[in-house]
């Protein structure tokens, strides 16, 4: 029982300190803004003091004014205060619209820092993020909760702070009369907010159980709308397939989501019907009071006025206390997704990568099983790749080959063993520095659409857009020629999301990807199936230039094609995770092994 307790308050204290962090990200990002709305917030709260006692004021003058025997005089004094009631009412509406403004403004400031903060974090964790099902769980609850709630959370305090002004100035007013009256206001109008609260935490906890089912159907939507699987699912005829699965899981969602908003709706109407009870009872009793005499006429519409400011501003505090329960709950799926924490983890003091290398790359008895996998992708690994060396990876998909490469670039660490240049721990270097001495394309290489001259400057981006090295590196992966051909050069917008749009070939994108990776003046260049989708003479042209790019640098292939892999200086196959072969085209043929046996087979298709 007392763990539960302590658990509890620890709960408590932790959505208060959200709350602190929430008003801490709308200070960082608008503090300008945020000093002017809370100036406007106490003018606000002030303000409806003063139209409810002029109201006050005017009817007592009417009523003085029937029985006054100069009835000129009289209305001069009315309409004086008619036109200070008037004055205030402009004011008050002109002080509403500067608020309002400075509300929106501050608005898009901070949904703009958020979506900064949330695709800063997104880009920052690791890549072993992006294998759980769980991290895109959190990701979409991030996604779908950051850019408003902490502007609502501030907007909630900002509005109990104006209210709880506003009642602080009219409570001695009410008070007054009778605090019976005040007390049975605040039951009535807390009942329905105490439903709210509730329904909140239902509601809560329901969209964090059906997180999983609602990107199954974002998944659907995407598969249904996007370019990449336009293809098949008119030639296999998918779509209404999954349409209906699309419609299947909406309307899961639907029927849960309404089965709660149908119970919260039936209780706030019963907590109306108490609220309201209570309200006009207050009402019968204040009309008593005047027709005993022991209010005046004035009196009476002023306590009136007030019970309803009253009855107003406790809604929006108890209102606002609600929404700030639900913002603070839902705050905290983006507070897990900030809170991920980095497993590639930088050194407290980076050694400088060695340039050039001295003795290369060595990796000692390396292992790695992907989180939460079950088998082992690499075993026991140990290799040594010279400096100018151009050293291949052969295998069947699925014998670790990519993933080897992965952890040379530390996008993620192994689980056993080392990986060191000139004999030191790749996770002493900065990870930046690292992969800076890294040119790389993957097999799953990146379309940016965008333009051709951008596609292949995002391999160095230290330079200008329009260097010169953008051109060579083009000429020397084959993709000059295909741009060339575009209708606006390098300048032209690749792919088809945008208007004016060119799409390209599987090939001519590979060569595009290619530029890229030989745009990085870098020691160590990796091709992960470079020449995949190119022909037999686009494959030769670009293994021309790549033999002459290659000279005093380090090379890594993974290739199927034997044709490019006959060139490295060794050659290392792999199967299961682990190397079973080793050396160059002559001595692996002269072996008979597995190398043998995959080059005889692709052989045969050329005789």
């Amino acid at each position: 029982m007392m763990e539960e307790q302590t658990e509890s308050i620890k709960l408590k204290i932790r959505r208060v300190l959200q709350l602190g962090r929430a008003v801490r990200f709308v200070w960082q990002s608008a503090k300008g803004w945020t000093i002017v709305n809370g100036i406007l917030i106490v003018v606000q709260g002030v303000l409806p003091l003063l139209p409810l006692y002029l109201m006050k004021l005017m009817v007592d003058a009417v009523t003085a004014g029937v029985a006054a025997p100069d009835k000129g005089v009289a209305f001069k004094h009315v309409l004086l205060l008619v036109g200070l009631m008037g004055a205030a009412i402009l004011f008050t509406s002109l002080i509403r619209s500067i608020t309002g403004l400075v509300s929106e403004w501050q608005t898009y400031i901070v949904t703009d820092h958020m979506n900064d903060v949330l695709l800063a974090k997104s880009v920052e964790v690791d890549l072993e993020y992006y294998e759980s099902a769980r991290y895109y769980d959190t990701l979409h609850r991030a996604q779908r909760e950051a850019p408003f709630r902490p502007i609502s959370i501030v907007n909630g305090l900002a509005q109990i702070g104006q209210n709880g002004i506003s009642l602080l100035a009219i409570a001695g007013l009410l008070l007054s009369f009778h605090w019976i009256v005040a007390v049975i206001l605040f039951i009535a109008v807390s009942s329905g907010a105490a439903v709210r609260l509730i329904y909140t935490g239902k509601m809560y906890r329901w969209q964090c159980e059906q997180t999983s089912t609602e990107r199954q159907a974002g998944y659907l939507n995407w598969m249904l709308t996007d370019s990449s699987h336009a293809k098949e699912i008119r030639l296999f005829d998918l779509g209404s397939l999954f349409m209906r699965r699309f419609n299947d899981v909406r309307r899961k969602l639907r029927k849960g989501r309404m089965d709660i908003t149908r119970r919260r709706y039936i209780a706030d109407f019963a907590a109306q019907m108490v609220a309201t009870a209570a309200i006009y009872g207050s009402y019968a009793y204040v009309a008593y009071q005047a027709m005993g005499g022991k209010i005046t006429l004035g009196d009476l519409v002023m306590y009136y006025q007030a019970f309803q400011r009253v009855q107003g501003f406790l809604q929006g505090i108890l209102s606002s206390l609600s929404g700030l329960f639900e913002d603070n709950l839902f705050l905290s799926n983006l507070y897990e997704f900030l809170d991920l924490k980095r497993t590639v983890v930088e050194p407290v003091h980076a050694s400088p990568v060695p340039q050039p290398m001295q003795s290369g790359i060595k990796l000692n008895h390396v292992s790695f099983q992907y989180p939460g996998g079950a088998r082992k992708v690499l075993e026991d690994i140990s290799l040594t790749i010279r400096p100018g060396e151009v050293v291949a990876l052969v295998g069947e998909n699925g014998s670790g080959k990519t993933t080897l490469i992965k952890l040379l670039c530390r996008l993620y660490d192994p689980t056993g063993g080392t990986i060191a240049i000139d004999g030191i721990d790749l996770r002493r270097f900065e990870t930046k520095a690292l992969r800076n001495e890294i040119a790389i394309i993957f097999q799953d290489y990146a379309h940016y659409h965008l333009t051709a001259r951008e596609n292949i400057w995002f391999g160095n981006t230290a330079l200008p857009p329009d260097h010169e090295r953008v051109t060579t590196a083009a000429r020397r992966s084959g993709a000059d020629d295909v741009i060339s051909g575009l209708p606006h050069g390098y300048d032209t917008i690749l792919g088809k999301w945008f208007e004016d749009g060119e799409e390209l070939s599987i090939g001519e994108w590979q060569k595009v990807a290619l530029a890229r990776a030989f745009m990085r003046d870098a020691q160590i260049i990796v091709l992960d199936e470079p020449t995949s989708s190119m022909d037999a003479k686009a494959e030769y042209e670009v293994f021309q230039s790549f033999r002459q790019l290659m000279s005093d640098r380090t090379a890594i292939l993974i290739s199927h094609r034997f044709s490019t892999v006959r060139m490295a200086d060794r050659i290392y196959v792999l199967k299961q995770g682990s190397i079973v072969e080793g050396g160059t085209h002559k001595e692996l043929i002269l072996l008979g092994g597995t190398y043998a046996r995959l080059f005889e087979m692709q052989a045969r298709h050329y005789r």
